[in-house]
């Protein structure tokens, strides 16, 4: 979906609609929001994890022996990569992770160049500076790509200090522009292909890892596209690392019941990509009813001895599944920041969060790149201490659904007190500040609609916009396949379909699932499949049926998994038919490979076609688009109809799939 040659900040129309889509929101980019950065809504510099105001303060609480800033100061001091006679690596062009490509001697190179940036940001001293520069220099100019089984986690942990580090040193003034440029090239040559789909596959702090770091990115390379992108995800994306699905109603998270140290990890990224979005105006601490407090008052408390309340659960891929919550472990240093913005900025109570700073204080380093630790000195407070000021911006994420006969519109509510307005054509609705949804019944069925936000007082400054059609398309229905346990969902934006379907699995004695029939009339479908997927055992594609009984005849073109010993998923694309008898049988069985499947994950977009031929149907496939390979030639269906059909193959859980319609097209 995004090429690993894609190295300037302008995307396409159809790049940004490719990466809204992944992000997992159907959306349709308008032209004014194009250029990889929104005219009139530049990023704040210095702005990813640390603002100016924020070196202010540590300067004179390090100056004053102000406590307990001074005693934060002196952890990061003292720590062996806080040094100004440390040596790098070797540049490289490739890093990797499982299989190790000198990973650990390129996340001790970033930690380096983020801890003596910070070093010099505090002290003045410019050795620290120029160690750090030459960090970020040498591997700008070198790195190419990353590798391995584990390359999400690769690019998505000590790129983030990198690029913290750059951002640092940018506001010193010891970045010029073209070393600037360099290191953005580098950043979206190397570490974006990786991060850009997250990881639905996995659990939810390789997610949380990619959107923490497409965030910086985002904000380094005054990227508004990549920055909507990582919001979208972060609150309404397809794996575990989405807000709801890594942290419960309550508290209770993702990994809660794999170990304790993971969920600590994932909190952290969460914190972390909550202080980007504040640092630019947004107020992502508060999404969901601060979710995120939840979630670290939750861990917090079980660590420190509290019981908590624990409910079995399965994940969005269906691989993990936890009976009982995993013992407690020790504390990881990532409460400072939690404490500082809640309590201390916010005036909440925090009393298992502050139990755990009382604990730790002051914070020191993390395990490796995995957070970045330090928390006191970067994120201790009072509550007079200045903070930047909110930017008049509008609210961010916009995201729409239909429900019923409205058009359901959510949205990320900006830090500054102000009104927006909520724009569909030429049609303008005021919005109360501080809200934070809108539910628009004027809307007619069948048409398709475009939203944006603005903030009042500066029009031009739009939110990106997103589209919804209000209806399938004429003479098209949707509907349950058997009885699953979560009602499934399709919506369509006049070009992309996604169906949110739970259930068992298709082509067995008993379809669990959920289908969406062509008109009558369509003969041929061509569909893309959009990438990724979160449930690793998903069955999805096209299929010709006689109707959305559970065992009719039918004919389905699926791309579905199959189990490997060593844990690992094959994909495959599959022709099956079943008889009036209900016996389903496999006619053709294509394996996917790389770079389509790669470590048992599928990575890239596959394209299926079905067509009626006279009595028989004709199926292919292609992984380009443009080369087809035939599967097969099954018999039609009597009074069958074309059309997309998906499940979750995990009947407790609900997965999203998407498809672009290739053809038919002008539907709407």
């Amino acid at each position: 979906m995004f090429s690993s040659n894609m190295t300037s900040s302008s995307l396409t129309r159809r790049d940004f609609h490719r990466l809204m889509l992944a992000a997992g929101v159907s959306c349709i980019a308008s032209p004014e929001f194009l250029s990889g950065g929104s005219p009139g809504l530049p990023f704040t510099h210095p702005g990813i994890l640390h603002s100016v105001a924020d070196f202010e303060r540590m300067r004179a609480a390090v100056r004053s022996d102000g406590q307990p800033i001074a005693a934060g100061f002196e952890k990061l001091r003292e720590h062996p990569l806080s040094s100004a006679t440390y040596v790098p690596h070797r540049f490289a062009d490739e890093i990797g992770r499982n299989p190790s490509v000198i990973f650990g001697e390129f996340d001790w190179d970033a930690s380096a160049a983020y801890q003596c940036a910070l070093m010099a940001a505090i002290t003045g001293e410019h050795p620290y500076a120029a160690v750090s520069r030459t960090i970020v220099d040498g591997w700008s100019e070198s790195l190419q790509r990353v590798s391995g089984a584990d390359a999400v986690l690769m690019a998505g942990l000590g790129p983030f200090k990198f690029v913290n580090a750059a951002e640092v040193l940018r506001y010193l003034g010891e970045l010029n522009q073209q070393e600037t440029t360099n290191c953005a090239a580098m950043l979206r040559r190397a570490i974006l292909p990786t991060i850009i789909d997250f990881a639905p596959f996995a659990n939810g702090n390789w997610d949380t890892a990619a959107v923490k770091t497409m965030l910086a990115i985002a904000v380094f390379c005054d990227d508004q596209v990549l920055f909507e992108r990582a919001l979208l995800y972060y609150l309404h994306g397809d794996g575990d690392g989405r807000l709801t699905h890594y942290i419960y109603e309550n508290g209770q998270c993702q990994e809660s019941g794999r170990d304790q140290q993971h969920t600590q990890l994932g909190l952290a990224h969460m914190g972390d990509a909550c202080q980007i979005a504040w640092n630019q105006g947004w107020d992502l601490y508060g999404a969901e009813d601060d979710r995120l407090l939840r979630g670290f008052e939750y861990t917090a408390a079980y660590n420190l001895g509290d019981k908590v309340e624990f409910t079995p659960d399965v994940d969005r891929t269906g691989r993990y599944r936890h009976s009982v919550i995993s013992p407690p472990s020790a504390l990881r240093p990532v409460y400072e920041q939690i404490l500082a913005h809640y309590h201390v900025r916010c005036g909440m109570p925090t009393q298992a969060v502050q139990r755990a700073v009382e604990k730790t204080r002051p914070e020191g380093s993390a395990h490796g790149a995995d957070h970045t630790g330090f928390g006191t000195l970067l994120y201790a407070r009072a509550a007079n201490d200045p903070d930047p000021a909110p930017r008049t911006v509008p609210p961010a994420g916009l995201h729409a659904v239909v429900r019923g006969n409205a058009v359901e519109l959510d949205w990320l509510q900006a830090r500054a007190e102000a009104s927006a307005v909520l724009e569909r054509g030429g049609t303008h609705f005021a919005v109360p500040a501080r809200s934070e949804s809108y539910r628009d019944t004027h809307v007619a069925s069948g048409r398709q609609y475009s939203y944006r936000l603005s903030a009042p007082t500066r029009t031009a400054i739009t939110s990106a916009p997103v589209s919804i059609a209000t209806s399938l398309p004429p003479g098209w229905t949707s509907g349950a396949l058997g009885n699953p346990i979560i009602a499934g969902d399709v919506q369509f934006d006049g070009k992309v379909f996604t169906i949110c379907a739970a259930g068992e699995g298709l082509m067995q004695a008993a379809d669990e699932g959920h289908f969406v029939a062509a008109a009558p009339n369509v003969s041929r479908m061509k569909v893309r499949f959009i990438t990724q997927v979160a449930s690793q055992f998903a069955a999805f594609g096209l299929a010709y049926r006689s109707g959305f009984e559970v065992d009719v005849p039918s004919v389905a073109l699926l791309i579905m998994p199959t189990g490997r010993e060593d844990g690992r998923r094959g994909w495959h694309v599959r022709l099956m038919v079943r008889d009036s008898l209900g016996h389903a049988t496999t006619l053709s069985d294509s394996p996917l490979t790389a770079p389509v499947v790669t470590y048992g994950r599928l990575m890239k977009s596959v394209w299926l076609r079905l067509e009626c031929k006279g009595s028989l149907l004709q199926a292919a496939f292609s992984t380009d688009g443009s080369g087809w390979i035939s599967v097969g030639q099954p018999p039609r269906v009597e009074q069958g109809r074309i059309g997309l059909i998906a499940v979750s193959g995990i009947p407790e859980v609900a997965t999203s799939v998407r498809f672009e319609l290739v053809s038919p097209v002008g539907l709407l």
